[in-house]
């Protein structure tokens, strides 16, 4: 039966919602704003913003350059003194308002996000939630989590766009509710229109949130350098978080830098292959764009028929297609494993990796195709690709040493143990990494020895927040450690002296990670 977008999802209506729900983030011409100064202003130089879903056109960034930027910096830490000073019951109350009015509006950012930036609409809406249940946890908690801990001052945001909600506007209401004021970064691939939509909610409600959008060439020294920013939050990829991270050595600042890193899955005297099965499925969403997606399998040669004939037949089963299509009798399509990744040029840098790869002598073992049923006839395909692997990789290839964040698995074979385990940290740190075996006493040993924040034992790892702390190893993660309590500590001070927990210079890290 023929396919048709589904009228609950049809952009043209959710842009009507929006308007009528955040009428202050509008232009007079129709054009996004930035929130600066307390107030909605300076559309900047619009840059168009195609969807990854079918290419079209659904929006502009407003683009600020440099100067704009500085002035919404220093007015954001000009709110920092009489916000941290508020009583810490008046903040959560004015948190507590922001969620009770995020709430109604969840299934519009759920749908914006499928627009934005292609998630499905189970992953859209799973976003907006955790945010939402997150915080609410932390104003449940914070009076035990804060102590007598004091806010910082500003801090800033920038984060990559594949979790707008669950990462960035968590962390932000988050530093807010610990008593500080913030600024974030619109990521430039996506999520601003979701992202304009909650921050105009939270200012309504008299949160001290600042929002720009702009190119980081343009706004990262405001953004990170200046002196009115006195602790950053970055979640984005290695090269951007090195040089930032060499920006802030002659700084006196907190920071969180979450970068890429290799997360590897090894395989090791193990037979439990349906649980496998279920791991590698699970392990696809929203086409492996997640820090905490495992790309790199390595694997005890003599297992890789049993390997191969459990990835193929999981793989194979995973629907990759345009999550907004239902057919004409309304019924939506089959369960997607993911829709489109980010935009095409991410695309076609997956074809550049692959091609690479294999020819410098890896070998293709998988490569699936795009359904056209899961698709409009004749729509844009150009940021989906469906799943590929390669095993034998070489170490002359690009993709040996790099994470390719998105729908490309990697498989290595090894023979002893010493093998597994210098292919599991080939990234020199990661943010999680797995052990499948049947001798979990043995697998719990050799866990020891690999360079991750977070080890799983025949399971995946997750990022985690409320009551998990989260961070990385080696060059996945630099500055202070997060989630939980050390979510609140990474952006409080507490009595001279008391440590930090983390990843940096001065810091120390925790007990287990030593």
């Amino acid at each position: 039966m023929p396919k048709i977008v589904s009228p609950q999802v049809e952009f043209s209506a959710l842009l009507s919602e929006i308007k009528q729900a955040t009428p202050e983030i509008f232009a007079a011409n129709g054009g996004y704003l930035n929130l600066l100064e307390g107030r909605w202003q300076e559309p900047g130089e619009p840059r168009a913003f195609h969807s990854p879903i079918d290419g079209s056109e659904i929006g502009s960034l407003p683009m600020l350059k440099h100067d704009e930027a500085l002035r919404a910096v220093r007015a954001a830490k000009a709110e920092a003194a009489a916000w941290g000073a508020t009583d810490l019951q008046e903040r959560r109350r004015r948190v507590q308002d922001c969620l009770n009015q995020l709430r109604p509006h969840v299934e519009l950012v759920g749908k914006l996000l499928i627009w934005e930036i292609g998630k499905t609409y189970k992953l859209g809406f799973t976003d907006i939630d955790r945010a939402i249940e997150g915080v609410q946890w932390y104003i449940d908690n914070m009076e035990g989590l804060l102590g007598d801990r004091k806010p910082l001052g500003l801090v800033s945001n920038i984060a990559s766009w594949n979790y707008p909600m669950s990462v960035l506007l968590h962390a932000v209401l988050v530093q807010v509710l610990a008593g500080n004021s913030v600024i974030a970064k619109t990521p430039t691939d996506g999520g601003f229109i979701s992202l304009s939509l909650t921050f105009a909610i939270a200012r309504r409600c008299g949160l001290p949130v600042t929002l720009v959008s702009g190119p980081g060439g343009e706004l990262s020294d405001v953004l990170v350098k200046d002196p009115a920013v006195d602790c950053l939050s970055f979640v984005g990829g290695r090269y951007n978080g090195r040089n930032i991270a060499d920006a802030l050595s002659q700084n006196d600042k907190r920071y969180m830098l979450e970068m890429e890193g290799v997360n590897t899955y090894g395989i090791w005297d193990y037979s439990q292959w349906d649980s496998l099965a279920d791991q590698l499925k699970k392990g696809y969403d929203y086409g492996k764009q997640r820090c905490t997606a495992y790309v790199r399998w390595v694997v005890e040669r003599r297992l890789f028929p049993e390997f191969l004939e459990t990835y193929t037949k999981a793989i194979g089963s995973l629907k990759i297609g345009n999550p907004t299509l239902v057919d004409q009798a309304g019924d939506p399509l089959p369960d997607l494993a993911f829709g489109p990744v980010i935009n095409a040029r991410q695309a076609e840098d997956l074809d550049r990796l692959f091609e690479n790869a294999s020819k410098t002598g890896a070998i293709p073992f998988y490569q699936g195709k795009l359904d056209d049923s899961l698709f409009l006839p004749g729509q844009d395909r150009s940021a989906y690709r469906a799943p590929r692997a390669l095993v034998g990789l070489p170490r002359q290839s690009e993709l040996y040493f790099k994470e390719p964040f998105g729908p490309i698995d990697s498989v290595v074979l090894v023979d002893r143990v010493e093998e597994l385990v210098g292919e599991m940290n080939i990234s020199n740190g990661a943010l999680v990494t797995a052990l499948g075996s049947d001798d979990e006493k043995w697998a719990n040993r050799t866990s020891k020895e690999l360079r991750a924040f977070k080890v799983g034992i025949n399971k995946l790892r997750s990022r985690g927040d409320r009551e998990e702390v989260f961070g990385g190893l080696g060059e996945s993660w630099k500055g202070a450690f997060v989630g939980g309590k050390l979510l609140v500590e990474a952006v409080t001070q507490g009595s001279p002296g008391q440590p930090v927990l983390g990843n940096y210079p001065d810091a120390v890290l925790l007990p287990e990670h030593a």
